[in-house]
């Protein structure tokens, strides 16, 4: 799906003047980070909301027995729930942005992980909440913050790998060739299953098909080649896609802007 870096590790940020508490339950961190910089595997008693201003980033959530990877953009953010395991790899020199909030401003039905869209608006507050102080303003800053992430658009963009053997043999067996455009029975047979039963594997363990599961995989594929300002057809091609229109248009349909949104003469 993406390169094998040289990791850099990265010291957790575990200040306790970061913890959101009752009177300031939103509370915005920045962090410049290399690519390649590595966050080990940690988690938080708080939710978090993880967003990179500029740059991309992949977070690996490990939830109910699942690992889903994200590939995460300047125009998304990732919703980490309390207590969840997560590991954070640069694929592109960030600037690094962590919301975290207080479980009494959870919004409702909000427990489990999930990509947001990031609008002009909620960018500038995350921006002005890095630098607020107690006060009237800070409330404010605050609440729409909350408002605005309540609003926003969510978005399948994570890449979950099953725990049975065959279908993650599979699975990683497609990760590692996204191109290819072999059929479900033919990655079938290369794991010693039939077709029926892997698609069977895909509804129980991942809750999905398995054409649903490869679009998120080329889409996790497709986005740090365009951050690095990969020309499109070569994308496209390098997706298993045998024209540019043919990807591009599977591309807006799954995340509503073109392939070229996501370039870095576009903010990347």
């Amino acid at each position: 799906m993406t390169r094998k870096p040289t990791l850099k590790p990265e010291r957790i940020d575990d200040r306790e003047d970061r913890t959101p508490t009752l009177l300031r339950p939103v509370r915005s961190r920045a962090r410049a980070m290399a690519m390649d910089a590595h966050l080990a595997p940690h988690q938080h008693p708080w939710t978090q909301l993880t967003y990179c201003a500029s740059g991309l980033m992949q977070v690996t959530i490990a939830e109910n027995g699942l690992e889903t990877t994200f590939i995460v953009p300047p125009s998304r953010a990732l919703w980490i729930a309390p207590g969840v395991q997560h590991t954070v790899t640069v694929l592109e020199a960030a600037e690094f942005r962590t919301v975290d909030l207080n479980a009494s401003v959870t919004p409702v039905g909000w427990q489990g992980c999930r990509v947001i869209v990031v609008t002009k608006l909620l960018r500038e507050l995350i921006h002005a909440l890095e630098t607020s102080t107690p006060g009237p303003r800070d409330e404010a800053l605050m609440a729409l913050t909350l408002d605005e992430i309540t609003r926003a658009d969510i978005q399948a963009l994570g890449v979950p790998l099953p725990r049975d053997k065959r279908l993650r043999a599979l699975c990683e067996a497609v990760l590692r060739a996204p191109g290819e455009r072999a059929t479900l029975a033919e990655w079938a047979v290369d794991v010693g299953a039939s077709e029926r039963t892997v698609a069977r594997l895909f509804r129980t363990e991942l809750s999905t098909s398995y054409q649903q599961w490869r679009q998120q995989a080329i889409l996790a594929h497709a986005l740090p080649m365009l951050a690095r300002g990969t020309p499109i057809s070569q994308v496209a091609f390098a997706s298993g896609y045998a024209s540019d229109s043919a990807f591009s248009a599977m591309f807006k349909a799954a995340l509503g802007q073109p392939p070229s949104f996501f370039q870095v003469k576009n903010g990347l």
